[in-house]
């Protein structure tokens, strides 16, 4: 519990101060450089790199998109309830349900413009900080790969799903700066305020199988 605590209150800490340089304009030059850094030199519309990089780039990035994550969060929740783990579930969809919510909140609330440098490979409809996708596939994958760790018996496995949830969730957030979606700044909010939710989630999955809430960890 106290690590979960730990990377929740680290999430929070790093949020919020990363959220005070970008909205103070701190960070403006190296998400610059880092965003041109990442495209062709003789044409800024262009990803660096060859055809297929590109096309795999906006493949990755659709593992944060809404559509895949519901496709997977429904075929987790229909694991867990095969599994007869009935009030997991439902903790489960909660945990993403309002790591959705939060992200669409501090979209609004700091209403940060997206990148104007370059042309988009991807379909944009909101706000740019934090990135909306990196966020959700850490609230995601993360939140997914600890409740279900928890009904794994091998240890093996429980560091398997998590170690896969985390180079997915690196993976969406590196294709958003590569398609040009998103400033790296954006995508690292991202990534901690999904840390600190997932943290959050973690500790409650805990305190609520220790109040017999949840089911007991296998």
């Amino acid at each position: 519990m106290v690590f979960s605590l730990l990377v929740f209150a680290s999430g929070c800490w790093a949020f919020l101060e990363l959220a005070d340089e970008v909205m103070e304009g701190e960070t403006l030059t190296m998400d610059e450089r880092i965003l041109l850094a990442m495209r062709d030199p003789a044409d800024p519309y262009q990803p660096v790199g060859p055809v297929w990089l590109a096309e795999f780039g906006r493949d990755v990035t659709a593992l944060g998109g809404v559509a895949v994550l519901l496709i997977i969060v429904t075929a987790a929740a229909g694991y867990t309830l095969l599994s007869r783990k009935y009030r997991t579930t439902v903790f489960m969809l909660a945990a993403v349900g309002g790591g959705l919510i939060l992200s669409t909140v501090l979209k609004i609330v700091i209403d940060r413009p997206r990148p104007d440098l370059i042309s988009y490979e991807a379909a944009v409809y909101t706000a740019s900080f934090p990135s909306g996708h990196s966020m959700m596939a850490a609230v995601t994958y993360l939140t997914l790969a600890v409740l279900l760790a928890r009904i794994q018996p091998q240890r093996r496995l429980k560091i398997y799903l998590v170690a896969i949830a985390i180079a997915v969730t690196i993976a969406v957030g590196v294709s958003r700066v590569y398609v040009g979606v998103h400033w790296p700044t954006d995508v690292l909010a991202g990534w901690v305020a999904g840390a600190a939710w997932a943290g959050l989630c973690w500790f409650l999955a805990i305190w609520l199988q220790r109040l017999g809430v949840v089911e007991p960890e296998e």
